[in-house]
């Protein structure tokens, strides 16, 4: 077992956690924080994407212990932010969500590039996602969400 501390969502967590336990289930089991899906279980998909101190990350990949000290949001705490819910609502207005199981890690990424640049072009906005899969929108949708709120139109 390991002592941890971490800030989710803007809460400190202290926690006694098991030496392979994963951050995605540290969030989802013992946080209740279900959000964050798990698809792939190798970093492969980006379904799991959360935010470790700013950088978009695969939380099927960290051991929780592995983020002692670290920062992590989740798709739970875009509510809260002005730019996450516009990115919310654009995605619901512009088709960028359908089945909703990659969504989460979506945004989580497009938050993550935003933090670092405001206003992408194409080429950054794909090489921003590019870690993330979708079988149902065929990606137009979800570029047409974002763009949508670099407009100011959400």
């Amino acid at each position: 077992m390991h002592p941890i501390e971490l800030k989710v969502n803007g809460i400190r967590i202290r926690r006694d956690v098991d030496d392979n336990l994963r951050l995605i289930d540290l969030l989802r089991d013992d946080l209740r924080l279900t959000g964050t899906k798990e698809g792939c279980s190798v970093g492969e998909c980006g379904a799991c994407t959360v935010m470790l101190d700013g950088k978009a990350v695969c939380s099927c990949l960290l051991l929780a212990a592995q983020c002692h000290g670290a920062e992590v949001t989740t798709i739970e705490a875009l509510h809260h932010d002005p730019v996450g819910k516009r990115l919310q609502n654009a995605f619901v207005r512009h088709g960028g969500v359908q089945c909703g199981f990659c969504t989460p890690g979506v945004l989580m990424s497009t938050k993550a590039l935003l933090e670092v640049n405001p206003a992408p072009d194409d080429d950054a906005l794909k090489e921003g996602l590019e870690g993330n899969l979708c079988r149902c929108t065929g990606y137009q949708p979800i570029i047409t969400s974002i763009k949508a709120v670099l407009k100011g139109e959400a």
